[in-house]
């Protein structure tokens, strides 16, 4: 503990005088899992690293610096790599890559964050960049972010990404859906919700899994139906294994009826495909060859290669790479909250300087080049990143000036 307890100083004390003799918990925490500690480990030593950051704090930055030459030698630098990483699988044709923002508003520097790593590898192979808009959950959209993030993305990645919205392909999803039951890799559902959970956590098939492909196929007919099924009535499932150790691989849902009025299509359509099922059949359609996604997708992409592997298009599975989360300890990103913070009067509007949306840094002058240096600098790292606005906007200033 000796040991951890004098990293932690070290780093405590690098940090603070990075930055005005004022050390972050967060930053300090960041490096620290460079020297071995774990995202699980963080609750145990919090109280410990907290109280040394404060310490530190209180030193003077004199105090604070002769202290750090004594201790920088018992720490780890980080490497500053230099350039992209190495794709696997590169074809002569380049890479086909893409980035799919949901529409409940305006790109932030979230996105950037993960985004931009995609957009990079696409400019240093050649091949295709699609930004494609997931608005295939009525609930969670905010219909003018379909216009911002267009213009958005035409900045902040050099005008060459292909724009798709998935609503508008509704019936290529429908005809995937059809041809799921029919290799009988998919059936429709009427268990109620609660009746489903408890067949999955007693790992034991529901009923409607032996249904003939005959009888899934009117049940789905009824869904589409408008005088058919209900609101959670019926859903279509991927029949996987429900003895799966895994409790998100046992017969995931692929579309479900929702009612709500879509921003873009109205009441066109009333069963609505769901995020697996719709990036299962856009990725196989667009010929995706790598993605590089947020690690909490990890699930997601392997229910994905499950719809591939059931369409015959298992070789076709692009080569997929996660990326640790960012979390800033004193900024919000969530696109709603934002969003009732502007309805209230809060900010002005997406581009008040308060906000760390793109429209505001935009406004604020900031080039695209500084998010894909940010972004290069990660890298592809799984490590998830603690950062607060200041150190944020430090690293983001000096890619700015081009430093």
């Amino acid at each position: 503990m000796k040991s951890f307890e004098g990293k932690v100083r070290a780093h405590a004390l690098k940090n603070a005088i990075a930055h005005e003799g004022k050390a972050q918990v967060g930053a300090v925490i960041s490096a620290m899992f460079s020297e071995g500690l774990k995202k699980s480990e963080i609750g145990k030593y919090a109280k410990d690293i907290n109280k040394i950051v404060n310490d530190i704090n209180k030193l003077s930055l004199e105090q604070q610096s002769a202290e750090f030459e004594t201790l920088k030698d018992d720490i780890h630098e980080r490497k500053v790599r230099e350039g992209l990483e190495e794709l696997p699988n590169v074809k002569k044709t380049g890479v086909i890559m893409r980035f799919a923002p949901s529409p409940s508003g305006p790109l932030h520097i979230g996105h950037a964050a993960t985004a931009c790593i995609s957009f990079l590898y696409v400019k240093k192979y050649g091949g295709k960049f699609y930004v494609r808009i997931e608005d295939t959950n009525p609930e969670n959209i905010y219909p003018k972010a379909y216009k911002m993030i267009e213009e958005e993305s035409k900045w902040l990645f050099d005008g060459i990404a292909e724009f798709q919205i998935q609503s508008d392909y509704m019936k290529k999803y429908y005809a995937c859906a059809e041809k799921l039951i029919k290799k009988k890799s998919a059936y429709v559902c009427a268990c109620s919700a609660e009746e489903f959970k408890k067949f999955s956590d007693e790992m034991k098939e529901c009923p409607c899994r032996k249904n003939a492909v005959k009888e899934n196929l009117q049940r789905w007919k009824k869904m589409l139906d408008k005088n058919g099924y209900n609101e959670g009535e019926a859903v279509l499932r991927f029949l996987s294994e429900m003895t799966n150790r895994n409790p998100a691989m046992r017969d995931f849902p692929l579309a479900r009826i929702n009612l709500t009025k879509h921003a873009r299509q109205g009441n066109k359509y009333r069963v609505w495909p769901l995020m697996n099922l719709a990036v299962s059949v856009d990725d196989i359609e667009d010929k995706m060859t790598h993605i590089i996604r947020a690690k909490d997708h990890r699930d997601n992409a392997e229910r994905q290669r499950m719809i591939f592997k059931a369409l015959g298009k298992e070789k076709q599975f692009p080569w997929t790479a996660f990326l640790g989360r960012y979390k800033f300890t004193d900024m919000e990103l969530s696109s709603t909250k934002m969003r009732e913070a502007i309805e209230k009067k809060e900010y002005k509007g997406w581009d008040d300087p308060r906000l760390p949306t793109i429209a505001s840094l935009r406004k604020q002058g900031y080039k695209p080049s500084a998010f894909w240096k940010f972004a290069e600098r990660v890298g592809l790292s799984e490590a998830d990143k603690v950062i607060d606005k200041k150190e944020y906007f430090n690293l983001l200033n000096a890619f700015n000036r081009g430093d």
